[in-house]
């Protein structure tokens, strides 16, 4: 009897731990990359990974890391546009964007943000070369008010004679 007791008590010890450890580590996961999408959303393909250094929380300072994939960037680029959708009611610091290249800094040009059109354009000085993994980093990102899925879009230019605007893929950036 003793030992049937014991044998329970051990289990449902366990079990408490497991559902603990769980939870703690879909906490440190959370706000790192895409994740499961039940309904809508860009295809699984057009998803860029991305990470939020300070946890994505509603009305705070963050800094996003958003990420554009060595295989995606298969042509060079004189410039970078994120698009927001309307109710992202966050602000940006263009004073604290940076563009890196195999984990070096890139020298900008200009970034704008069009407030009313819902975009950050970055012009980096030289076009940054293909066949490169880029990481985009927004410092001083004022999380909006309001939680909820935001789809953040990635198009762009070429150098060239016709520069074209090209669309690479979409961040689905989550606060809560």
């Amino acid at each position: 009897m003793s030992l049937q007791l014991s044998f329970r008590r051990t289990l449902s010890a366990l079990a408490l731990c497991s559902c603990l450890l769980t939870g703690t580590a879909s906490i440190v996961w959370a706000n790192g990359l895409p994740g499961f999408t039940l309904f809508g959303g860009p295809p699984r393909e057009s998803q860029l990974p991305f990470r939020l250094d300070f946890g994505g929380r509603i009305n705070i300072w963050d800094r996003y890391r958003l990420k554009i994939p060595r295989k995606k960037m298969n042509l060079a680029v004189s410039q970078f546009a994120i698009s927001y959708p309307e109710y992202y009611k966050g602000t940006f610091d263009t004073k604290d964007i940076e563009v890196r290249v195999k984990g070096k800094s890139v020298k900008l040009d200009e970034v704008t943000w069009d407030k009313e059109n819902r975009t950050i354009q970055i012009f980096p000085r030289e076009p940054v070369p293909a066949g490169n993994e880029v990481e985009l980093i927004l410092s001083n990102v004022r999380n909006p008010s309001s939680g909820g899925m935001f789809y953040f879009n990635c198009s762009i230019m070429t150098p060239g004679d016709v520069p074209l605007m090209r669309y690479i893929g979409t961040w689905l950036v989550s606060i809560d």
